[in-house]
């Protein structure tokens, strides 16, 4: 916070105000809170400030994907943060629901209902200029309390702008923290960690995530700002990352499905990307979106899908392996290709026909269009889901016996680790196993009635049983 244009209005007044408070505090030996700052704990004195001297952060990772709502004010933001205009956007984002601007968030109002009833608990923290650091919701809380005050910390003066995110981030994530950041900007935050050079392991233990979670997330970031990009349309339309703040279960499952896929096949795996997505574009639930699989498309959706939205798509490329020129390959598989090609055209069309992103003939079309999306996405859905139940029941034999055979064999060794330290309890053993003889007699007899033809399994499991 050296440079000139970071210091706020007012800034030199507010630095005067702070310095004498700061030297009062130290004289009485008084409260302190602990950061880490640089690397190193400080245990800076909290003093109390005016609550109306005081600015909002306008990098805070709170609201930062929240701030595009309003691209006007947001350009304004950028050019001066300190303005009333400015200062007032971010305060109603502090206030507002994460993925519904236009709603007060019911965390925010527990948050001001705690302060009502208790006070402040927790100081916040600014720089020696009135920039708040940690506590802009608090700060907001009270002032719509009609509060005075606020306690604060300070900043050494020598803050710059990575001191203050670093800080902001250590003192968000504590355990203790009442708000979280939302699902959307703790993305963000964490990309933010990523290209500072920072270790996956270090971040994942800030964020109190596993390595393998911090992976997920950047995948799922991926996934979002490719989504993004997509959606853009010349008239200027786009889609948003608030757009995808209530996704958050559905684009995690949408990445293990896709790394499971992928590890067998890759083109089924964008296949099924491109399906999913566009089923969380079009706002289905988690239980919905799982029944899209890979096959999803050419199986369920595309003879339903109307003749005025289904993808064109020019006819898959080929190129020649070098070293081998009677030989040609597919550029791209046509299934995934036809897939992405819908889910751009929905993604398009969502951006569209939200309020603010196009005129009223376009709105009106690109709603045309996520409607008839949404009928053929509702009929492929029933086949779909019957099938996916089908072959549940098929499979719900054959993984249960899988599962009674690796706890058998889990059996084994405990077996063999109870006869080394002479600790078995042999007749409570000899009881289970002619349990284990009359279930086994019980699948026999349902297998002798199931298949005609038994495979060496079955026949195997019939011989045993009938010698017994």
């Amino acid at each position: 916070m050296t440079a000139k244009s970071d210091v706020p209005p007012q800034g030199e007044q507010i630095r005067s105000m702070v310095k004498e408070r700061l030297e009062e505090a130290s004289k009485a030996n008084g409260e302190k809170l602990t950061v880490e700052w640089r690397g190193e704990q400080r245990h800076l004195y909290v003093i109390s400030m005016p609550v109306d001297l005081l600015f909002y952060n306008p990098d805070t990772h709170r609201i930062r994907a929240q701030r595009t709502l309003d691209p006007e004010r947001d350009r304004s933001l950028n050019e001066d943060p300190w303005s009333r205009i400015s200062q007032d956007y971010l305060d109603r984002l502090l206030k507002c629901q994460p993925s519904d601007p236009d709603k007060i968030d019911p965390d925010f109002e527990a948050l001001r209902d705690n302060l009502e009833t208790f006070g402040q608990m927790t100081p916040g923290l600014i720089t020696v200029f009135g920039l708040i650091v940690n506590g802009n919701t608090r700060c907001a809380a009270l002032r719509e309390l009609g509060e005075k005050y606020i306690r604060v910390a300070v900043l050494p003066e020598t803050s710059t702008w990575d001191d203050i995110s670093t800080v902001e981030l250590a003192l968000q994530l504590r355990k203790e923290h009442k708000r979280e950041y939302s699902y959307i900007n703790r993305l963000i935050a964490i990309d933010e960690q990523l290209k500072r050079g920072r270790r996956e392991e270090d971040i994942a233990r800030d964020f109190h995530i596993k390595t393998a979670t911090l992976k997920q997330d950047r995948w799922v970031f991926g996934v979002i700002n490719d989504a993004i990009a997509r959606s853009r349309t010349d008239d200027g339309a786009g889609l948003r990352m608030v757009d995808f703040e209530d996704h958050q279960e559905k684009l995690r499952e949408l990445y293990r499905a896709y790394t499971k896929t992928l590890a067998s096949d890759r083109d089924e795996a964008e296949a099924l990307k491109e399906s999913r997505l566009a089923m969380i574009i079009l706002g289905y639930a988690k239980t919905d979106v799982r029944l899209a699989q890979a096959d999803f498309h050419t199986k369920y959706l595309e003879p339903k899908l109307p003749d005025a939205i289904k993808p064109s798509v020019p006819a898959a490329s080929t190129f020649t392996v070098p070293g081998l020129s009677d030989v040609t390959v597919p550029e791209t598989a046509p299934k995934a290709k036809v897939n992405k090609a819908l889910t751009d055209s929905l993604l398009k069309a969502k951006a569209q026909s939200q309020q603010g992103h196009a005129d009223q003939a376009t709105a009106v079309a690109a709603g045309k269009t996520l409607k008839q999306a949404k009928d053929a996405f509702d009929r492929a859905l029933g086949p779909a889901g019957r099938d996916v139940r089908l072959q549940q029941r098929r499979l719900a034999a054959p993984e249960r016996l899988s599962d009674a055979c690796d706890d058998i064999e889990l059996c084994a060794g405990e077996l063999a680790q109870a006869r080394a330290t002479r600790a078995l309890d042999e007749a409570a053993f000899d009881d289970a196993v002619l349990r284990l003889r009359e279930v086994m007699r019980k699948l026999a007899r349902e297998a002798s009635r199931t298949f005609i033809e038994p495979g060496d399994g079955v026949a195997w499991l019939l011989e045993t049983v009938k010698e017994s």
